[in-house]
């Protein structure tokens, strides 16, 4: 790929220069184009480092997407630049690919009783997704309106019906909209929602849609939808906040089975019966939360994937009993997919380990037998050199210990750099998948890397995970203070040399640590971060900006702004003297690149060092892998110059 210069001019540059105040710096930095990256501020990556991190983005995976009727199955994977999804007819067998985008395919679902599947499409990453009808020979139709977004797709039994919820610019308000498959165009909106709604599964009669509104993680509301009247029925408890994490039909469609953490700290599987409106708890006591659930084609037979520690496991339930039927016993991983096949004998799994990318295996009930479908490649990587985390849990200010995953590299002696890579979410949970990231960052760099669940994070109860909401927000970064505790005792580990690594929330959660801990810190990578709550606010798109209040605060209440004003990274960035790398989608539509531009203007202008990075083609994340081995190579010799590793 060819790199060409460009003007100082430009629109980035002149975005920058325009808003830095008058003591900027005369000179500007350099800027250049290679592909669809743009570096501001940034040196090139050695080829002899690029050429030892490609093998890390090489390696891909392989994760279940739906059954097809003859047994086969789609999965999402990528031979490309982009994740597409393919077909697999037996296991072991060839990846067929079906779909061919240069933007990402990361789903599919097929349309029951035929070899047409549905999938949805943006366009460089900006999240205004559109859902395709396609068939086996890549003929397709489109299913959604055009200038909408649209997500949550489901089928009726009998694949005549098509629920899905769908939003327009601006808008934090999702209707339900209803389709027959064979005539999109007929699509009809059935329930002008309120919120964040959507469909959870058509009920086999067809004439009654199970929804819900998500409000927070911790407070979503389950409703049956009348197809005809467009009314709302409450399902379960009223008049307080249950968090539900998945539900769907159940024994012919009489009963709802749901997650949920109502009179519990964790999701657990409950039982409504639609008649009486009684609820049985299917496991009562529960010590680990349940993250997603299927229920088998006969409505009896239940799977749902439990969380212990960030490692999942596969529990199967007869639905009428509560009993406990035999499961699938998989490697200690992460889950990526899991659905049963259409008669309910098999169930489908994708699942990802520390030192596997993920694959696709099969569990047939009758048997027992677990069967693995794909074997995904690790593009070169010897599997030898890849590391295990080990779980530890360290102290905090208020008494609690924290939960973490930490990866020390093989055969090192002496005190190691150190690597805090911190999640978004909020409410995110890092767990030990695999990543060629972690990876390279403990093999070329040499460096321990520590991944914590600070409190907020999923999986470790409700209680924890409301404990960094609204003015509470700061305590979040004071256990990373805690955990920079934690790396000055330990006698392998440098405290001299240390940065954080964050995206999303996470790389707020960056900024924030280098205005409060920059004394403690060599540098810090903060990937599309929240530089100011105000802004941010103001400024995300208007389906999501009502949902983040919820979790943030309302910038709109004085009280609340006040404490905004307090906590705001950009207000501290006079604190922030270590070298600084900032990466930004473009196109993102959850934190904007204003909010990137701010910072780096305000840091540069203060005379601090800044890498600035722009995908132009990319949203809230890096999809494509030509710009993922660029922006992760650039964080490898930032990375190396900050630690002071050779």
């Amino acid at each position: 790929m060819l790199s060409r210069a460009v003007l100082l001019g430009s629109a980035l540059a002149l975005s920058l220069a325009t808003a830095a105040p008058a003591q900027a710096p005369a000179s500007a930095p350099a800027v250049r184009e290679v592909g669809n990256i743009v570096y501001n501020g940034v040196p090139q990556t050695p080829p002899d480092l690029q050429a030892r991190l490609a093998p890390y983005y090489n390696a891909r995976g392989a994760a279940f997407e739906d059954w097809l009727p003859d047994g086969s199955i789609l999965i999402a994977t990528r031979f490309g630049n982009t994740t597409q999804i393919h077909r697999v007819a037996r296991p072991g067998g060839a990846r067929t690919q079906l779909t061919f985008f240069e933007e990402p395919v990361n789903e599919a679902k097929v349309l029951p009783g035929s070899s047409r599947y549905l999938y949805p499409r943006d366009v460089g990453g900006a999240e205004y997704y559109q859902a395709y009808i396609r068939d086996l020979d890549g003929g397709e139709v489109q299913l959604t309106a055009p200038n909408t977004r649209n997500q949550n797709f489901v089928f009726s039994k009998d694949g005549r019906l098509v629920a899905w919820s769908q939003v327009t610019p601006g808008d934090p308000n999702y209707d339900i909209v209803l389709a027959d498959p064979a005539n999109p165009g007929g699509r009809r909106v059935v329930h002008e929602g309120k919120g964040a709604m959507s469909p959870l599964a058509i009920a086999p009669d067809g004439r009654r849609i199970l929804a819900q509104r998500y409000n927070a993680q911790s407070h979503v509301e389950l409703f049956m939808l009348d197809v005809a009247s467009g009314q709302l029925t409450p399902v379960g408890p009223t008049g307080r906040r249950i968090g539900y994490a998945d539900a769907a039909f159940a024994l012919g469609g009489a009963a709802v089975v749901a997650l949920s953490d109502d009179g519990a700290e964790v999701a657990r599987p409950v039982v409504f019966d639609l008649a009486t409106g009684a609820v049985r708890d299917l496991e009562p006591g529960a010590k680990w939360g349940a993250e997603r659930l299927d229920v088998a084609a006969d409505g009896r037979t239940l799977a749902y994937a439990v969380n212990e520690e960030g490692y999942n496991k596969v529990v199967l339930r007869d639905i009428a009993t509560g009993r406990e039927l035999p499961g699938p016993k998989l490697p200690m991983g992460v889950l990526t997919g899991m659905k049963f096949s259409p008669d309910g004998r098999q169930l489908g799994l994708s699942l990802s380990t520390s030192t596997a990318s993920d694959d696709v295996w099969t569990w047939d009930q009758a048997s027992g037998q677990l069967t693995r479908w794909t074997e995904s490649e690790l593009g070169g990587i010897d599997r030898k050199t890849l590391v295990e985390p080990t779980l530890f849990r360290y102290p905090t200010f208020d008494k609690r210990t924290i939960p973490a995953f930490i990866y020390r590299p093989q055969g090192k002696s002496g005190k190691l750099p150190v690597i805090i890579q911190i999640h978004g979410g909020p409410e995110g949970q890092e767990q030990p998948y695999f990543s060629a990231r972690r990876q390279s960052w403990v093999k070329e760099l040499g460096a321990a890397v520590i991944i914590p669940n600070v409190r907020g994070s999923s999986g470790y109860g409700k209680t924890y995970l409301n404990l960094d909401n609204a003015e509470k927000r700061e305590d979040s970064v004071k256990d990373i203070g805690a955990l920079l505790d934690w790396v000055a005792k330990q006698p392998d580990l440098d405290a001299s040399r240390v940065a954080v690594v964050g995206q999303s929330y996470g790389g707020y959660m960056v900024l924030a640590v280098a205005g409060h801990y920059n004394d403690r810190i060599a540098g810090a990578i903060d990937l599309y971060g929240i530089s100011d709550w105000v802004t941010f606010l103001q400024n995300t798109e208007g389906y999501r900006r009502d949902l983040r209040r919820a979790e943030y605060g309302d910038e709109r209440v004085p009280a609340m702004r006040k404490v905004f004003d307090r906590i705001a990274p950009i207000r501290m960035s006079d604190r922030m003297k270590k070298p600084m790398m900032v990466f930004q989608g473009a196109n993102d539509p959850r934190v904007p690149k204003s909010e990137s531009e701010q910072m780096v203007a305000k840091l540069r202008a203060q005379g601090t060092e800044v890498w600035y990075v722009v995908a132009k083609d990319e949203g809230h994340g890096i999809q494509k892998k030509a710009n993922q081995e660029a922006v992760r190579a650039t964080e490898v010799v930032f990375l190396r110059k900050v630690l002071g590793v050779q």
